[in-house]
């Protein structure tokens, strides 16, 4: 079998294989993606020789100063072409130690470069010497693996996952990805080695569930984790959403299946991840704040507040990004259940103007999220929620057009209010600050300097203060 594209690149990677009398093959993910008619522009090379000589060789031919980063400590190297991410690497095979997953690596053949690869439908090769040039080298199935869409790996799993770990959440990434099943003696191995992902970095792991949680579908992703039980390793939170408890007779939605059903939902408008992150956290605190009143059933008051503090632990454990990251998504859990509630309620003016105020620019994805979270089996219900927001929505953008209030900032600061009335730093300067900002949001005055001075003078006079005169 014969597939190729008719790339200047590959064409030049021969010509250089000839003069150097250095065999090279195009191998990995760019083979898979071709054959599955993935969009793909990173490319691996694999040479019987030095990887970073044949790059920087490969480089000289195509000329135009092309730049080579060799990456000493990996021996690869790498240059990019025509919009193309090229890596070379020589054959190699790999021998691992209990405690890393970091092999030492030894000089070897094609196959042994196959043999050490994660996954079959990673193994597949293309050869670029001109005896065979074109030629597809699938020594472990690979192709038909692609035909039946499954997951599985060239060596024992048990061998693979234990050597490298990370393998395991590579799995479920690449079938959640690919939407594939994973093969049945290679799901079990994945339950039989969950000891072993204590040597792997927690970077390693969450760069994986990030692409899991990029996935089309990524409940198919989380519910493989779970399955197999590397949700419980690596984010047990998830786990204690599960299941469902009734008392009276009254029961509650199995809120791990619920999260799930918003992800996917908010999957099929946003790639935006941490947006994706928010609806995976949003209920994440249920389970700490499910009580049962006789007079209402299952009630989880608060877990909005309680949810945005146990996300920032999450982030922490996961070594996730502790910067405007997680203030975003903190600030959509907390405030997921206010378009919730003014959906339901009768739409007031102040209500709005508040939310505005609280999401300012992320308004937007805020109600996003609050659509997602409907999963109602009830079409009726669904369409009546959607409406509803829709009524929020268009009000939203009504007052914000005539109140400019998203981002918004006091037109009185406590600076401007010192100097007013000749004061400290006090209390003062924050009740003023306070009356003010109420004031605007309830719709008593205008959102202008103006009109926020005037109301400054009247409430400092309520306080016994002056407006001191300039001289």
């Amino acid at each position: 079998m014969k597939i190729l594209p008719d790339l200047p690149i590959f064409k030049i990677i021969n010509h250089t294989s000839v003069i150097t009398g250095t065999p090279a093959w195009v191998i990995g993910g760019y083979v898979r993606d071709m054959i599955m008619k993935r969009p793909t522009t990173d490319i691996d090379i694999v040479v019987l020789g030095d990887g970073p000589s044949f790059a920087q060789m490969v480089a000289n031919a195509i000329g135009g100063n092309t730049e080579v980063n060799v990456f000493k400590n990996f021996g690869t190297a790498m240059l990019h072409h025509k919009g193309l991410q090229i890596e070379f690497v020589g054959a190699r095979k790999e021998s691992y130690q209990t405690e890393s997953r970091k092999p030492t690596v030894f000089a070897g053949s094609l196959k042994d470069d196959q043999l050490r690869r994660d996954f079959t439908i990673n193994t597949l090769s293309i050869s670029l010497n001109s005896e065979d040039y074109g030629t597809v080298i699938d020594p472990f199935n690979g192709l038909e693996d692609i035909q039946h869409k499954i997951i599985r790996t060239p060596l024992d799993p048990n061998i693979t996952f234990s050597d490298d770990p990370l393998r395991m959440l590579r799995a479920v990434r690449f079938a959640s990805q690919l939407e594939f099943d994973i093969d049945h003696i290679t799901f079990d191995a994945i339950s039989q080695n969950l000891h072993r992902l204590k040597i792997l970095s927690m970077e390693r792991v969450v760069e994986e569930i990030n692409k899991i949680i990029l996935s089309t579908t990524p409940s198919y992703g989380f519910k493989l984790m779970d399955i197999s039980g590397l949700l419980g390793v690596v984010l047990p939170q998830l786990i204690a959403l599960k299941g469902i408890e009734v008392v009276e007779r009254k029961g509650h939605k199995d809120n791990f299946l619920h999260t799930l059903e918003v992800l996917d939902n908010l999957s099929k408008r946003s790639n935006n991840l941490w947006l994706r992150w928010a609806a995976l956290l949003h209920d994440i605190a249920k389970p700490l704040t499910k009580r049962f009143q006789p007079d209402q059933g299952w009630t989880f008051h608060g877990h909005e507040v309680v949810g945005a503090k146990v996300a920032s632990q999450i982030f922490k454990n996961l070594r996730l990004p502790l910067n405007e990251k997680l203030s975003y998504v903190q600030k959509l859990i907390s405030l997921h259940l206010r378009p919730i509630a003014l959906s339901e309620d009768q739409v007031s003016d102040s209500a709005v103007r508040r939310l505005i105020v609280d999401a300012g620019d992320d308004i937007d994805d805020l109600m996003m999220l609050c659509e997602a979270d409907i999963t109602s089996k009830n079409p009726l219900k669904v369409r009546k929620h959607l409406a509803n927001f829709n009524l929020v929505r268009q009000k939203m953008i009504e007052i914000d057009e005539k109140d400019s209030l998203r981002n918004w900032q006091p037109p009185i600061s406590g600076e401007i209010i010192m100097e007013t009335f000749n004061i400290s730093p006090c209390k003062q300067v924050g009740l003023i600050k306070d009356a003010i900002r109420e004031a605007i949001l309830d719709g008593l005055i205008p959102n202008t300097f103006d009109d926020a001075f005037s109301l400054m003078i009247i409430e400092g006079e309520k306080l016994g203060l002056s407006k001191q005169k300039k001289d």
